[in-house]
């Protein structure tokens, strides 16, 4: 198994979170943005009604926060990327 980098992040896995939901909280975490689903799909090469789905449920746990169409990370979004947060901190969506 490889080493982790120094600058790679350990996130600790959340049990209902699948794979696009870290690739939107990394993205956001790189670009600190507000952005539509649709420019976000095209970011992270996911389907656009997929993406705008799963920006829902982040939002609904508090992680990304909504503005009309668009989304950007929260602080809390910022915590759990940074370790900060664990499953424990977090409702099911």
């Amino acid at each position: 198994m490889p080493e982790p980098h120094d600058d790679e992040k350990m996130v600790e896995r959340i049990e209902w979170m699948s794979p696009i939901h870290y690739e939107i909280l990394e993205f956001f975490d790189s670009h600190d943005i507000w952005i539509s689903p649709r420019d976000l799909a095209k970011n992270i090469d996911y389907d656009r009604t997929y993406t705008g789905r799963e920006c829902k449920t982040l939002a609904s746990v508090g992680l990304v926060e909504q503005d009309g169409q668009t989304y950007r990370l929260t602080n809390r979004g910022r915590r759990l990327l940074a370790g900060d947060l664990g499953a424990e901190d977090l409702p099911e969506p």
